[in-house]
């Protein structure tokens, strides 16, 4: 695949690296001479000095042949601007990185209309829905959110003491807006009916509104419910730690977070309802003990300083804190934090580098469609329902959908839902459906034809 990166700092080198190692077509560009140079010769990738706001020099790149552009700088401007060029000089698919703060205003401006970006991205905010995945769903072997957390996927194993046992779909009346997608037994994956028997040890793919899926869980395991709050504890007051508590104030989280920097901490004071925000240097044991960290469900350590954050973990696990979390910016550091955080207290490592690569691997297809996450059961992919589609316009129910495919959500610039037999296929949509590898011909065959 044809692929330009603009930035070669920390996130836009790891993609290129990881991008060229799977043998695609790389031109990187980069201003700082002296880090093209650096890297030109450690990459088999084409590595240019010059500005990527400029038209002519992105056009000289040979921007408009390329299939995807990643504008990876740490410059809100200068990735809009050339994500924007790019898009009109003939680039097929634009991915921008953004700060945080800017996609928290999407809902008051289209960045994505207005600049001609096919996906607007964060690394914080990518980071931090890492690391809420182990805080709030604790139960679940898999977990991906959908349209910006508005669906998400979970895989749970049905518990033997659970009451669903023996019971059939229909019995069990899951809520509009969920779906089980697919159980698997005994190795071999199946998509339910109405009439297919719950088993125990059945591992079943959930897709729904994110609180609806949390009651439905808690009757698949009763007995990891959790009648009280989870307790969790940040340490580091910026874009990391503000995204993660952001998300958490949605769920049953009792949140602190410490933030040593005075200033800051009255930002986020102001800015969080349901968060405590703790002035107040974590990586003091005084501090930890004083707080009480030892009694917490979760520490989290969320800092930009990778020493900081496993030793305030290490710390932490000595007080007694149930799980720690970290972030670690070097990617091969937190493989092997996370291959040996059983002896250092550390449930996960979470690398916004990788999990940007992770974010941004689906768009890397040559194909109609982008795979969003490879199972076990299936592949998830999405695509966008053109306008000349044969099935625009159709209600679900009435569509000959191939078997082994089930269509899980439906996503618009406003909306996404999980649907059902009455909902419309409208053009512009995008159509996310966990389909088996037999039948993905055939559906993107479906969607696409005239």
């Amino acid at each position: 695949m044809k692929i330009h990166l603009i930035g070669a700092g920390e996130v836009g080198s790891h993609m290129a690296f990881r991008l060229s190692g799977d043998g695609h077509d790389i031109v990187l560009i980069e201003q700082n001479e002296s880090r093209a140079q650096e890297l030109e010769g450690l990459l088999d990738a084409r590595v240019m000095v010059g500005d990527g706001c400029s038209p002519g020099f992105l056009a000289e790149s040979g921007v408009g042949e390329c299939e995807l552009f990643l504008a990876l700088t740490s410059c809100n401007n200068a990735n809009l601007v050339s994500s924007s060029m790019a898009k009109q000089l003939g680039a097929q698919k634009t991915i921008c990185r953004v700060h945080p703060s800017l996609q928290r205003e999407e809902w008051m401006f289209n960045f994505r209309q207005e600049f001609h970006v096919d996906h607007l991205f964060s690394s914080e905010r990518l980071s931090a829905i890492e690391l809420a995945k182990f805080i709030c769903n604790p139960a679940s072997v898999v977990v991906e959110e959908i349209a910006r957390g508005k669906i998400e996927l979970q895989q749970i194993e049905v518990d033997p003491s659970s009451k669903v046992i023996g019971k059939t779909l229909r019995d069990l009346q899951p809520p509009d807006g969920v779906r089980i997608a697919a159980i698997t037994r005994d190795g071999q994956s199946f998509i339910p009916n109405a009439d297919s028997t719950l088993h125990a040890d059945d591992r079943l793919t959930l897709f729904g509104e994110p609180r609806k899926l949390r009651d439905l869980t808690q009757m698949f395991q009763p007995k990891r419910q959790t009648p009280s709050a989870q307790n969790v504890v940040i340490f580091g007051g910026g874009e990391y730690g503000y995204s993660l508590a952001q998300m958490l104030q949605s769920w049953n989280c009792r949140t602190r977070i410490f933030e040593k920097n005075r200033d800051r901490a009255q930002i986020l004071a102001d800015s969080l309802e349901h968060t405590r925000v703790i002035n107040a240097d974590a990586t003091s044991l005084l501090e930890l003990e004083e707080e009480q960290v030892g009694q917490a469900d979760f520490f989290v350590a969320a800092s930009t300083n990778d020493e900081d954050n496993v030793m305030t973990c290490l710390q932490a696990h000595n007080l007694g804190t149930k799980h720690c979390l970290t972030l670690i910016h070097r990617a091969d550091y937190a493989d092997a934090i996370s291959s040996n955080g059983e002896h250092l207290g550390i449930l996960a490592a979470v690398s916004p580098r990788e999990a940007v690569r992770l974010d941004l691997v689906r768009y890397v297809t040559s194909d109609r469609y982008h795979l969003f996450k490879h199972l076990d059961e299936g592949d998830i992919i999405e695509m966008a329902v053109p306008a000349h589609s044969k099935i625009v316009g159709l209600p679900m129910r009435e569509i000959n959908w191939p078997a082994g495919t089930v269509v899980v959500a439906l996503v618009d610039e406003k909306h996404a839902v999980v649907p059902g037999g009455e909902d419309v296929l409208e053009p512009g949509q995008n159509l996310y459906a966990m389909v088996a590898p037999e039948s993905l011909k055939q559906l993107v065959k479906l969607v696409t034809k005239k």
